[in-house]
Formats: C-alpha cells, sequence, structure tokens
C-alpha cells in the first residue's frame, strides 16, 4: 500500500492591524519564519516538496524550509480588490452582509470571488499533485488551504470554511490507495 503525507501549513502571523481586509496584498510577517521552518523540518522526512504561494508571507516561510522551492501564483489567497487593505469598519454594511449571505458567490469590487478564488486553488492542486511524487508540503493561505484540504477530505464546501487552520498552523493529510484522511491538526504558538 503506497502512503503520501501532505502538510498544509499556512504562513506565520503577519504584520497587519487586526480588523484590516487582506488576501492578495503582498503583506510582510510579523517575525521570523526560521523558528516555524525548524520545528516543521523536524517532523518532515528527508525527501520532500515544498511548493508555495509566492506571496512573501509565505514564500519566506518556503524559503526557510527548502533550498529549492516551487511556487505557483494560483494559490495566493483571494483577492479582495478595492477592500484589500481597509478595515472592516470601513466597508459597507450592506456589501458585508450580502458577502455572508453568499459567502462563495459575492465578489468585492475589482476582486474576485471565493468560489474563483477555490477553482484556480483546485486547479493548481490537481495539477501539481499529478506531477509530483511523494510527500509535499504545501504553504499558502487559509482559502486555498481549506478549500484543498476539504476536497481531498470529501467535505461538502459549506464545510471547508470552518476548518481550523490559524496562521502558523498546519493540517497533515495522508493518502493511502487514493484516499485522504486527516492524520493531524497543530498549531504552534
Amino acid at each position: 500500500m503506497t502512503t503520501r503525507h501532505l502538510w498544509l501549513v499556512r504562513h506565520p502571523t503577519v504584520a497587519v492591524e487586526s480588523g484590516t481586509c487582506y488576501g492578495r496584498s503582498d503583506v510582510a510577517l510579523a517575525g521570523s519564519p526560521v523558528r516555524m521552518a525548524e520545528r516543521l523540518r523536524a517532523e518532515l522526512p528527508a525527501q520532500v516538496t515544498v511548493l508555495s504561494s509566492p506571496l512573501r508571507r509565505c514564500a519566506e516561510l518556503a524559503h526557510a524550509l527548502s533550498a529549492a522551492p516551487l511556487f505557483d501564483a494560483r494559490l495566493q489567497e483571494i483577492d479582495f480588490g478595492d477592500w484589500e487593505m481597509k478595515r472592516y469598519d470601513d466597508l459597507p454594511r450592506a456589501a458585508i452582509e450580502h458577502w455572508a449571505t453568499d459567502e462563495w458567490g459575492f465578489r468585492p469590487p475589482g476582486g474576485e470571488s471565493a468560489d474563483e478564488m477555490a477553482k484556480r486553488a483546485w486547479k493548481a492542486w490537481q495539477e501539481h499533485s499529478g506531477t509530483l511524487q511523494g510527500d509535499l508540503v504545501l504553504i499558502a493561505h487559509g482559502g486555498p488551504l481549506r478549500v484543498i484540504g476539504g476536497r481531498l477530505l470529501g467535505l461538502e464546501r459549506i464545510d471547508w470554511s470552518g476548518i481550523p487552520i490559524p496562521a502558523g498552523g498546519r493540517l497533515i493529510l495522508c493518502e493511502r490507495s487514493g484516499c485522504w484522511t486527516c492524520e493531524h491538526n497543530i498549531t504552534w504558538k
């Protein structure tokens, strides 16, 4: 029986004021990713491929973890368009309420819907999983990681947003004979 592991790793905490809407914005990390990379490296097999979003909050961790990480722009977080880097309190209440009632279809002005983000992230996963062999570390953002993890685990889309992968956390999935299961969900402080 062939076994494959997938570490879905969310980037460390970012240097963004709480209550700020950010997705595609290329924001800095609040601190160095070296400690997280050291802890993660200690649990990884010697041969593992690192695939990452190119946004620096992910890329810095990918480079701290691997000498030759791979990058795919389709793994970036949702694009909030005109809402990027604005405080949630400053956004139109009616638009926020519309988003709450249509989580997957709502598109912020100049941005993309969660459904569009999900489709591109899943397509990236499908392409890479078909070409990359062995264990894999995928470093990305909450949205794409929940989509990929939720689909691999066979969850309904309505349940994907409930998958707990906070900043600095990771979800470890295991594939045995084509069936994915969740092995661990750990958050580092």
